[in-house]
Formats: C-alpha cells, structure tokens, sequence
C-alpha cells in the first residue's frame, strides 16, 4: 500500500510493516483507536490490518510527530480536534479535553484522511464547463466522498486550458505544500495560498494575484459566505465544496439556505457513492 512518506515519517514504526504488506487500492482513512488493531478504509472496503493492537504510546506519539515536537503551538488547530500535515493529510484525534479547549491528554483514537490525486477524474466535469461556459460551480456530497480530490484535479484541468486560478488552502488540503513545493499538481496558471483562514487569504488573493478563478474547499462559516459575496463583485469564478447530501437537507441548515437564496452558484455538482463507485450530477441551481 502506497503512502505519502510523510506520513509514514509520523506513525509509530511499530505500525509500518503491516502498512507495507497490505494490499489495498487508493485507501482514504486510517483510523487508530486504543486496544483495537489499525484500520484503513478505502472507497469500497474496511480492512482492519495484521498490526499490534493501538496502545496510548501510539497515538502520543502519533500527536508528537504530526505537531513538529511542538504540541502547544498547534493549539488553535487542536481546538477544531485536528492537526494536517504538509502533504495535506489530516489527523482527528479524540480523548481528554484540556480546560482551554485543547486535546492534548488521553487520546483513544485517531483518524489519518490521506488526499489523492486521481488525474482525469474531473475531465469530464471540466471538458463540460469548457463547452457551456466556465460558470461558478458548487460541488457537494457528503463527507469521504471526494470532494477535494474532484475539486483538485477539476483546477489542474481549468489552469492548463489557460484560465489564471487562485486557491485559498486553508488547511493546505488542496495543494498539499511542503514549504515551497506543492505535493499535487494543480497546473501551470495555478497560484495557491496555504494557511490562515479562507476570508483572510482569498481578499489577498484577489488584491494580489488578479485570478480569473478563485476556489476554495468547504464553506462552513458566514465568514465564508461574506467573502463569497465580495469575490464575485469582483467579477471573479468560484469553484467551491461544501458537505451536502441533498438541496433538501441543504435548505434545512441556516447558512446553505442563505448560500442558495442569494443564487451565487450558478451549478450544482452532486458526488454519490454508489456500490463503492463515484457517480456526478450536474443540476442547475
């Protein structure tokens, strides 16, 4: 099984040789929880792993490694219950609450997401946009079911047929930058702005970089929706995420009702998972 080597670098070595024998194509999760074997979860199985069963030592040190040796600076990250590394996975974690908010004592468990780039899964998507028109498109579907990675293969798509894009890579999930290097091709025209929130970066990106397409992964705050409005008075294309199983359940939360009232997303872009396999919907919103 193929891994990012920084996240091999991270997880306790105990751990790896069962890692390096199993057999599973493009896996998505990998759940450690206290007293149980590892667990890795793709698209079409769950496979728990011939490992040593996940002990406190694991998941400290997992914390440890995945914090830089630094646990205290990661703070305000561990307040949201997670760390990402520079390759863009991100680590959950669940245990003790420390009085300030952060989990810092006790876990029992952790949760890997590991990106993927999956090249050409949006050509589809892309060579239909290119042909009606590049429009503001929202893409939905709940959680796992590859938003980010349609997301990110959809801007490698766009950059290379020309058009100038930013992204706003809040948690560096898009991109996966290590320093100054990306993990993930995003394309020849493609500027990427890693860290701070979504808000703050995507006003930079506007002012600095003059995009013709701006995208961003996971609108989950009114802050969200405020510079949603702003980029588009700027004339500027939106390709965003957002977690959505259907426009019913979509209405029935304040903010997306807000977001589909106010008709910024001219296109909708459903994912479904269907027997193990990905299934898109375009709808006209």
């Amino acid at each position: 099984m193929k891994l990012p080597n920084e996240l091999m670098n991270i997880l306790p070595p105990e751990l790896l040789p069962a890692l390096q024998t199993a057999k599973i194509d493009h896996p998505e999760e990998m759940r450690l929880r206290i007293n149980r074997r590892l667990t890795v979860v793709s698209a079409k199985q769950t496979v728990t792993l011939d490992s040593p069963e996940i002990t406190a030592q694991h998941l400290d040190h997992l914390l440890e490694r995945a914090s830089g040796c630094s646990v205290h600076v990661c703070g305000e990250l561990l307040r949201q219950g997670y760390l990402h590394t520079a390759s863009g996975c991100r680590i959950g974690f669940c245990g003790t609450v420390a009085g300030d908010g952060t989990v810092l004592r006790a876990l029992t468990s952790a949760n890997i997401r590991i990106p993927h780039a999956i090249p050409d899964c949006a050509r589809g998507i892309a060579d239909q946009m290119l042909r009606e028109g590049v429009e503001n498109l929202l893409i939905l579907s709940p959680p796992g079911c590859g938003k980010t990675t349609l997301l990110r293969d959809l801007i490698r798509l766009l950059s290379a047929s020309g058009f100038r894009i930013s992204v706003a890579d809040e948690r560096g999930e898009v991109a996966g930058q290590s320093g100054r290097k990306p993990g993930f091709d995003l394309g020849p025209n493609t500027d990427v702005m890693t860290g701070g929130s979504k808000a703050e970066t995507a006003m930079m990106l506007l002012r600095s970089m003059n995009p013709q397409i701006l995208a961003f992964d996971e609108i989950t705050s009114p802050r969200d929706l405020a510079v949603i409005r702003q980029a588009v008075g700027c004339g500027v294309t939106l390709l965003a995420t957002a977690h959505a199983e259907s426009r019913a359940l979509m209405k029935s939360r304040p903010l997306y009702r807000e977001l589909l009232n106010s008709h910024i997303f001219r296109k909708a872009l459903w994912i479904r998972l269907e027997q193990g396999e990905r299934c898109y919907e375009m709808e006209r919103l």
